[in-house]
C-alpha cells in the first residue's frame, strides 16, 4: 500500500469516528436479546421444536412491524437436552453470558421448576409457554405462564368426566417420578372425589418405563371405563399399543395437554380411537386471533400447528407485549409488565395474568377420533387455586363451542 492509500485510509477511518460522536450519525441501536431454553433434542424434542416454531414466528411479526422501543428483539435459544439439570445450565449461560433481559421456556414443569429457581435467584423474568405445574410459579415473583394450571387442568378433567361423560369411577395410571403427572394425577384425584367420584385403582409407573403389560393387566381386571392417564405422549403412544393387547377399549383413555402432539396419531392413532384429553387448543377453535395464527404458521412451516407451536407463539408475543409496556428494557420493569397484563387476546384465546402469575383462561376438551385431533367442547376451571375471571369466561364459552378439529 502506498504512502498515499495510507494517508486515505487514515482520513476514512478518522471520518467514520467523528460521525459516529457527532450528532448528525449514530452508531446502529443493539437489539433487544430474549434468552429461550427448550428441548430441542432428547426425550420431549418435538415439544421442544413445536414450541421454539412458534416463538419464532411471534418475534418475527414484532420485528417485521418495527419491533420494541424502536429496537428489534433478538432469540437467543439453548437446548437443554429434555434434561433439568442442564436447564439450569443453559439459564444460567443466557442471564450471565449473554445478558438477556428475559426467558422463555420451558415446556415440561420439572425443567420450568429448574430454569425458574435460576430466573428468580438472578431477579430475571421468565415466561414458560406450558408448563402446568402448579409449582412453578409459587412464591416466584420473577415466574410467569400464559397456560392454564394442572389445579385447573386436572378440575376440568375430573368435572368432563364426571358430568359429562357421566361416569362416578375411574383409575389413574401416571409416572410417579415426573412433576407434570403426578401433578395432575393429584389434582384429578382431589377434584373427582371431591364431587363423588371414586378411585377404583392408582397406579404409579417409573419414569423411563417402556413395558406397561403388567399395569395394565390390573388395570383391566377393575373393568372401570374410564383411565386417567395424565403423561407424555411419547408414554402415552406405548401404553394404548400395550393396552389393546389386554383388551382395554380405545375410548376408555382420558388425558391431560402432555398428549398433544402429532407423533401419538402416528403411532397409537387407532389405538386411542374415541379418548378425550384437556388442552390449550385446537386450530379450529372460532378465536379470530386463533385463525390468523394458523394462516401465518401454515404458510411458514407448511403444516398445521398443534398446541404446543399455539402456546410458544403466545409466550412469544406476551413477553413482546410487556417489553412495549415497559417504560424500560430492565428486567425489573419487564417484570411489573407481565404482571399487569390484562385481556391479552393471543392464539390459545384471551387471558388475564392473576395474582399467582398464572393465566385466567378456558379448558378445551379434545377428542382423538379418526386419526386425528377433534375440538370437543370447552370448560371453565371452577378450582379455587387459579379460578378463571367469570366475565372473560362467559365471553370464552360464547367463543369456544364444539366443532371438527383440523383434518
Amino acid at each position: 500500500m502506498g504512502t498515499a492509500s495510507a494517508k486515505h485510509l487514515l482520513c476514512c477511518l478518522f471520518g467514520i469516528v467523528l460521525c459516529i460522536v457527532t450528532s448528525g450519525c449514530k452508531p446502529r441501536e443493539a437489539d433487544i436479546p430474549i434468552g429461550a431454553y427448550l428441548s430441542l433434542s432428547g426425550s420431549d424434542s418435538t415439544f421442544g421444536t413445536d414450541t421454539r416454531d412458534g416463538i419464532a414466528l411471534a418475534i418475527d411479526e414484532v420485528n417485521a412491524k418495527g419491533g420494541v422501543h424502536g429496537k428489534k428483539l433478538r432469540v437467543v435459544y439453548e437446548d437443554d437436552k429434555s434434561l433439568p439439570q442442564e436447564a439450569a445450565n443453559k439459564v444460567r449461560q443466557l442471564i450471565d453470558r449473554d445478558g438477556v433481559v428475559a426467558v422463555l421456556g420451558e415446556v415440561a414443569s420439572s425443567r420450568s421448576l429448574a430454569g425458574g429457581l435460576i430466573c428468580n435467584t438472578k431477579k430475571i423474568p421468565m415466561v414458560t409457554p406450558s408448563s402446568t405445574a402448579v409449582d412453578v410459579t409459587e412464591g416466584r415473583e420473577y415466574v410467569f405462564r400464559p397456560c392454564f394450571t394442572d389445579a385447573q387442568q386436572g378440575e376440568v378433567a375430573a368435572r368432563f368426566v364426571k358430568e359429562t361423560l357421566k361416569k362416578d369411577e375411574a383409575v389413574i395410571f401416571y409416572a410417579a417420578q415426573d412433576n407434570y403427572s403426578s401433578g395432575l394425577a393429584d389434582t384429578f384425584k382431589s377434584a373427582f372425589t371431591a364431587m363423588g367420584g371414586r378411585i377404583t385403582l392408582e397406579k404409579g409407573y417409573q419414569k423411563g418405563e417402556t413395558k406397561f403389560t403388567t399395569y395394565l393387566q390390573a388395570i383391566a381386571a377393575t373393568h372401570t371405563d374410564v383411565i386417567f392417564a395424565p403423561v407424555y405422549y411419547n408414554d402415552m403412544a406405548q401404553i394404548a399399543s400395550q393396552a389393546a393387547q389386554v383388551g382395554i377399549p380405545s375410548s376408555s383413555w382420558v388425558g391431560g395437554d402432555g398428549w398433544d402432539s402429532d407423533d401419538i396419531i402416528e403411532t397409537a392413532g387407532v389405538e386411542l380411537d374415541g379418548s378425550f384429553f384437556t388442552n390449550a387448543y385446537a386450530p379450529d377453535v372460532p378465536w379470530p386471533n386463533s385463525a390468523a395464527f394458523v394462516k401465518a404458521f401454515r404458510e411458514r412451516y407448511g403444516h398445521t400447528p398443534g398446541a404446543l407451536a399455539a402456546q410458544g407463539y403466545d409466550a412469544g408475543k406476551l413477553l413482546a407485549d410487556a417489553i412495549a409496556r415497559a417504560p424500560r428494557v430492565t428486567p425489573e420493569a419487564i417484570k411489573v409488565a407481565l404482571a399487569e397484563t390484562k385481556d391479552f387476546a393471543g392464539a390459545t384465546g384471551t387471558l388475564t395474568i392473576d395474582a399467582h402469575h398464572d393465566a385466567n383462561k378456558p379448558v378445551c376438551i379434545v377428542q382423538i377420533k379418526n386419526k386425528a385431533f377433534h375440538f370437543f367442547s370447552e370448560l371453565t376451571s371452577q378450582s379455587t387455586g387459579s379460578p378463571a375471571a367469570p366475565q372473560q369466561a362467559q365471553e370464552d364459552r360464547r367463543s369456544c363451542r364444539s366443532s371438527p378439529r383440523r383434518s
